[in-house]
């Protein structure tokens, strides 16, 4: 069974809701490839820190809005 990664996004959804923005035009307003944008929405690549807050300010909301992080249980500090 395959796990889900720690760090998912909406980056599919913000761009269907700002216009249908292809993977290209969000590529080109954050200075990366249309490969590298696929790759980061379809969870095979966590982007840098800075690449989410240009992801994030491109579709005018809050980092976390776009990305989210769940905790796995090896993450968890002594059992608690």
């Amino acid at each position: 069974m395959a796990t889900q990664p720690p760090i998912t996004n909406r980056i599919r959804r913000l761009r269907f809701d700002h216009g249908e923005m292809t993977q290209a035009e969000l590529a080109d307003r954050i200075g990366m490839t249309r490969q590298t944008v696929a790759a980061i929405e379809h969870n095979k690549y966590s982007p840098s820190l800075e690449a989410a807050f240009r992801i994030a300010e491109v579709f005018g909301v809050e980092i976390g809005e776009v990305f989210q992080w769940k905790a796995g249980d090896g993450d968890k500090e002594n059992g608690k």
